[in-house]
């Protein structure tokens, strides 16, 4: 449907701005009054590009951190007994993140016209995702507001320490990595054509490995203006990539079969799955939406089309045991909690203690993620001063041999 943009004077006289789906340019003034707003200017907003959106190549989205303090203290909040629109406003107003701020600011607005929270959220995708706006609309519906509050609050929490454990692993490989690129810039750079012009000046037969790297320095020095563009231009190309349907999902199964990394992000999609799934059945989602919920907020494009596939099986009356088995994504402790869970009744428990021991392996992998890579970096830095040396000392060797004939 439409997005029309309009300008519009409020119940009191005031000045609102926003957009609005409609079909038509009329029908949207006809919200737009029901709303108690009088339209003053109503443009259609700009269509994206099917498929892409070169916005987005640059576009950030709201840390967990902000999303953490927000939750909690509308928790506090709504607990307390302070009306909604009350907390909201108070909340943009304190608001550190000016992505959070203007956000809040524009739910006020939409609250005021009439609008529920979830409804308002829902307008905001960059900072509310689908799993938000779901468990904001199901603590609506239910009256328990402040418990789906609590439950994004803790969810979001631990992914949190899930991406701080990550990060913390990868710290020491990145360092080395950086490392080995700054002096291979500084040997291509310095030290490399200093030994080249030697060597050119005695005229001997150069080795194949001290020409490839001459070859190397020299394409290196001459022509890195166009190493740069090559790199920004293909970084350009993989988010553009990344951004279609087939990419995203070529891209992401790529992640989960990557040597010594690959399995850790897998174990991790699978507990952050798990807990979703567990998060939204003790919501009261139905079972359907709670797979396509929990499918869209792993953010990864690969087992996202592979869950939709089990939520179809399910809809077409197969059992949740027997669609998750044909999936092919899940590990065997998984689908041993769900087939008991769905035995019992207690699917979102089960599910949550596989959650809790997913978290525990990738806590142990992520401890001992250095260790293994080490022997990876130690062979790369072995490779590069292995070329160096052979480049560098057989045409001192030859040189020598020249030197004791004359």
């Amino acid at each position: 449907m439409p997005q029309f943009i309009y300008r519009g004077r409020g119940a009191q006289g005031e000045l609102q701005r926003g957009q609005i789906e409609a079909a038509t340019q009329d029908a949207a003034a006809d919200l737009l009054i029901r709303q108690g707003i009088i339209p003053l200017e109503i443009r259609e907003g700009k269509a994206k590009v099917a498929g892409v959106d070169l916005k987005d190549l640059f576009k950030s989205n709201i840390p967990l951190e902000a999303l953490v303090i927000f939750c909690r203290q509308l928790f506090s909040l709504t607990k307390a007994g302070v009306p909604l629109l009350r907390s909201i406003k108070g909340l943009g107003q304190s608001a550190s993140h000016p992505l959070m701020k203007s956000t809040l600011e524009s739910v006020v607005v939409e609250l005021t016209n009439g609008k529920s929270l979830s409804a308002a959220m829902k307008q905001h995708p960059r900072v509310f995702s689908e799993l938000f706006v779901s468990m904001i609309q199901v603590g609506e519906n239910t009256g328990r507001l402040d418990e789906s509050l609590l439950q994004l609050a803790q969810y979001y929490e631990q992914e949190m320490e899930t991406r701080r454990r990550i990060k913390s692993a990868m710290r020491y490989p990145m360092f080395v990595i950086t490392a080995i690129m700054i002096a291979m810039a500084v040997l291509n750079i310095k030290v490399i054509p200093q030994f080249a012009s030697m060597f050119g000046r005695f005229g001997v037969d150069l080795p194949l490995p001290t020409r490839i790297l001459i070859g190397t320095s020299n394409f290196f020095v001459h022509y890195w203006p166009l190493m740069i563009g090559a790199i920004g231009l293909t970084w350009i190309g993989i988010k553009v990539w990344r951004q279609t349907p087939a990419g995203s999902e070529k891209w992401d199964k790529w992640r989960l079969k990557v040597p010594v990394v690959g399995g850790i992000v897998n174990r991790a999609q699978l507990s952050r799955f798990s807990r979703t799934f567990s998060l939204m059945i003790r919501a009261g989602v139905p079972l359907n939406q709670a797979i396509q919920m929990s499918a869209e907020a792993l953010g990864n494009r690969y087992l996202e089309t592979r869950l939709i596939e089990m939520k179809n099986g399910i809809e077409g009356g197969s059992s949740i045991a027997s669609t998750a088995s044909q999936s092919g994504v899940f590990t065997p402790l998984v689908l041993q909690m769900i087939a008991v869970g769905e035995e019992t009744g207690q699917v979102d428990d089960l599910l949550l203690e596989a959650s809790d021991f997913y978290d525990r392996e990738v806590d142990y992998d992520l401890k001992t993620l250095t260790a293994r890579i080490e022997p990876i970096l130690l062979l790369v830095v072995a490779i590069m001063v292995l070329i160096l040396a052979l480049g560098i000392f057989l045409p001192m060797w030859s040189l020598l041999d020249v030197a004791r004939g004359v």
